[in-house]
């Protein structure tokens, strides 16, 4: 099959496969797996934090991190779009007892900073309390500007709040601004990423922070049911894909631009492509056109994608141009 669903859809490549099955084990509940230890300890020090945590899955990782800057009662603002209010089965607020207040993010992504002042809640026992920043970057494919991330951590310096980031794509911000993620991460407290979407690994994400931070995540993950046993098996695979699959998301963000502008070949298919600056593709589709339709029609020619308008579509490293190729081809079939 050839997946356009999401860059989540990536398969572990033959050397991941090794790697997990010759991994050196323990008990990581324990804290026995040199595995998991190694990885926690040199990812911590690539990005810049002082302590991380190995953790199941990006919904998990950015709940740890909620809970553990938050107490009952408390709050947080984030995107209107962001991944961590709207597709977390509202975890902060089910498990966490934390509200979230979104804010509506600009065309770019970004949140008005007037915006967040006016939603941080006076201290007063009528109101929960604000406490943390949550921003996503890559968020929709878009990428937030550098300078756009030294405001707002001097903004949240300056009302007393923490500063998250939801850092499922980051490294594909990192490479699409060309820097290395250290000039990205210094600017949060706390920060996650995603190992299973674009870098491909199976499974896991990693949450960076202080030591003291990090042991409160550690204690939320087994109060959560994530404290995993011989997880240095998953941890093999995600050194290999933080080592050998950072660079390589050049040619996912190549290849969205490539599809970008073939769609708009596409009769009834429309995309702006200055919008498309990491991985992603949003094609709008005429009213004529039925997406859950056209979303049939492929699979039943191996073509996977998710319908909706707009159309999200997702390069990542099993997506080649011969299959961008495949996919226009059908698309002009169905259309026709």
């Amino acid at each position: 099959m050839i997946d356009f669903r999401s860059d989540t859809v990536t398969t572990p490549c033959a050397k991941m496969r090794a790697a997990m099955a010759n991994a050196v084990v323990g008990d990581d509940v324990y804290g026995d797996d040199p595995t998991v230890n190694a990885l926690e300890s040199w990812s911590a020090e690539r990005h810049g934090f002082e302590a991380a945590l190995f953790c199941s899955s990006g919904t998990q990782a950015n709940l740890l991190a909620l809970m553990s800057h938050c107490e009952r009662g408390d709050e947080y603002l984030c995107g209107q779009q962001a991944h961590n209010y709207q597709f977390e089965g509202g975890g902060a607020a089910v498990l966490g007892s934390i509200q979230p207040q979104p804010i509506e993010n600009e065309p770019d992504g970004t949140l008005s900073l007037s915006k967040l002042k006016k939603a941080i809640k006076p201290d007063d026992y009528h109101f929960a309390r604000t406490k943390l920043i949550s921003i996503e970057n890559t968020i929709n494919g878009k990428v937030l500007p550098l300078n756009y991330l030294a405001q707002v951590r001097e903004f949240a310096e300056g009302e007393g709040l923490a500063l998250h980031l939801d850092g499922a794509r980051v490294y594909n911000a990192a490479i699409a601004l060309g820097v290395d993620i250290k000039e990205i991460a210094k600017y949060f407290d706390t920060m996650t990423v995603c190992l299973s979407k674009g870098l491909g690994a199976p499974i896991g994400s990693l949450l960076f922070g202080s030591k003291a931070f990090i042991a409160k995540a550690r204690r939320w993950r087994k109060v959560l049911g994530g404290g995993m046993r011989q997880a240095g098996i998953l941890a093999a695979a995600a050194e290999i894909a933080l080592q050998d699959n950072i660079a390589r998301l050049n040619d996912d963000h190549v290849n969205a631009k490539y599809l970008a502008e073939q769609l708009n070949q596409v009769e009834g298919f429309k995309v702006n492509t200055s919008f498309v600056e990491t991985n992603m593709v949003f094609a709008s589709l005429s009213a004529n056109l039925s997406a859950e339709e056209i979303a049939n029609k492929l699979s039943n020619q191996g073509i996977l994608i998710s319908a909706g308008n707009p159309l999200r579509l997702v390069t990542h490293l099993n997506i080649s141009q011969s299959d961008i190729d495949s996919l226009i081809r059908e698309l002009q079939l169905i259309v026709a």
